[in-house]
């Protein structure tokens, strides 16, 4: 039996985008084609199914394919399309070409079978996917097929692939990427895994693409800080929907520093975007002009909200989607103004601590500076008062960093992080994450990169008494 894998691209309840995309991608040369679970509930529908219409609209799309009576055997998830009829498997068994084929949403090791079929859309979280394809330990011929796509954070990134009886690799298909291929369970071929920055920037690349295409925006824009934050978020943006649909907007202070202008300018110049200036010195002024100045935090918020009010209007304006830019760590801190520079549309580095940004951002210049060296060099500054570092109010990153991943993405406790670290250090970052969850739960939608990311398995209640 010859066995094609089509890892395609879906939208949720898009209806025609996804009948279109299966049809094109119909090989005659096969006996069976293995698509992605395209209904609304696996693609992040949430609620859409209790919507009549929309579940219509979805029986409708496996009858369309199955009217123009195909002569192979197409698998969508767990629907079968053969001989014009849309058949559900019988407790997960089809009988395809004399074989036993077995489709199912989770791996079983006793299952008899000629062919397990995992169809389940897999969302990308960093240092999972390897640890995923060598935990299946299969005794027959198996695929996983994986969409591409992306259901609000979540991303589904691809990466199926397939192994042989004796469960060796036979097949593995790229990150962020359409490919439709035969498999062949005779040969076996080593795992490839991309390096993790690498997949970070195809990942968040791709999440935007989607974004925009899905929600009508062709043009982004973003304040350029002259800091590392917004110098990768522009980069990104860049790679993902070309110089031309960027706008950075230069908005100093009087706290500015020389170089947050220069940086940013040497930045746009290397990636080709344009900018506008838009000092925020004038309206702070005429607005503190009948107040008393006490140099104090509500000036300092003062100023990124109208640093807000700004980017916003030309969002409004331009059309353009807003791009936020500030970080995991500072989420985790609170260290960011609601309705200043945490207001925006999307966040592509929502999920990043700074540690990893400047990771990212160091490979990003691996071959060439993209990222101005100055901006990776200077130490990170709001630049909301003279001579402001981050530092003034937070721990060092790579212990503030270290501390966030083993809480929250190792799930260790405050005991255990003890021995590592200062305990007046630990437990004062962890009484922040919880005491700053009130601005996360105002804050816009980002990218999903790990399995425990703010916006989405972290669930933390913003009405609490404990820390």
């Amino acid at each position: 039996m010859k066995i094609n894998i089509a890892q395609i691209r879906l939208k949720t309840a898009d209806f025609k985008f996804n009948l279109d995309n299966i049809i094109k991608n119909i090989n005659s040369d096969c006996d069976l084609i293995v698509f992605p679970q395209t209904d609304v509930e696996e693609l992040g529908g949430k609620d859409l199914v209790f919507d009549e219409k929309c579940m219509s609209a979805q029986s409708q799309l496996y009858r369309e394919i199955a009217d123009k009576n195909y002569k192979q055997n197409i698998l969508i998830g767990d629907i079968l399309i053969r001989n014009g009829e849309v058949e559900v498997a019988d407790y997960g068994v089809f009988d395809i070409c004399g074989k036993k084929v077995y489709v199912s949403d989770t791996f079983e090791e006793d299952v008899d079978c000629d062919l397990y079929i995992l169809a389940k859309n897999r969302y990308y979280a960093m240092h999972t996917y390897k640890e995923f394809v060598e935990s299946i330990n299969t005794r027959c011929d198996f695929i996983y097929i994986n969409t591409l796509g992306i259901a609000d954070e979540n991303v589904f990134a691809g990466g199926s692939f397939a192994k042989n009886s004796n469960n060796e690799l036979v097949m593995q298909m790229p990150v962020c990427r359409e490919d439709v291929d035969t498999v062949d369970f005779s040969r076996n071929i080593e795992f490839t895994d991309e390096p993790l920055e690498a997949q970070i920037v195809d990942v968040t690349t791709f999440a935007l693409k989607e974004y925009c295409e899905n929600t009508g925006f062709k043009k982004v824009v973003l304040g350029l800080s002259g800091g590392i934050d917004s110098a990768l978020t522009a980069v990104l943006a860049v790679k993902a929907l070309g110089a031309e649909n960027v706008l950075g907007v230069l908005m100093p202070s009087m706290f500015s520093s020389e170089g947050s202008i220069t940086d940013s300018l040497k930045l746009a110049e290397n990636l080709g975007i344009k900018t506008v200036k838009e000092p925020i010195i004038p309206l702070f002024d005429e607005f503190m002009k009948k107040r008393e100045r006490l140099h104090d935090l509500a000036e300092e918020n003062l100023q990124a909200r109208l640093r807000g009010l700004i980017l916003m209007f030309y969002s409004n304006r331009e059309n353009m989607l807003l791009l936020s830019t500030g970080n995991k760590s500072e989420s985790a801190m609170g260290f960011g103004t609601l309705y200043g520079d945490l207001a925006g549309g999307f966040n592509m580095i929502c999920d990043l601590t700074k540690t990893n940004v400047y990771k990212v951002s160091n490979y990003i210049n691996r071959d060439r500076e993209i990222i101005p060296q100055e901006i990776i060099d200077k130490a990170p500054s709001a630049e909301l008062h003279p001579g402001q570092k981050d530092q003034d109010r937070l721990p060092e990153y790579a212990v503030l960093d270290d501390i966030i991943e083993m809480y929250l993405e190792e799930n260790k406790s405050a005991e255990d992080i003890y021995k590592k670290y200062d305990k007046t250090v630990v437990d004062e970052t962890i009484r922040k994450i919880y005491r700053m969850q009130f601005k996360r739960h105002q804050g816009c939608l980002g990218v999903r990169l790990t399995e425990r990311s703010f916006c989405n398995g972290v669930n933390l209640p913003v009405v609490q008494r404990f820390y």
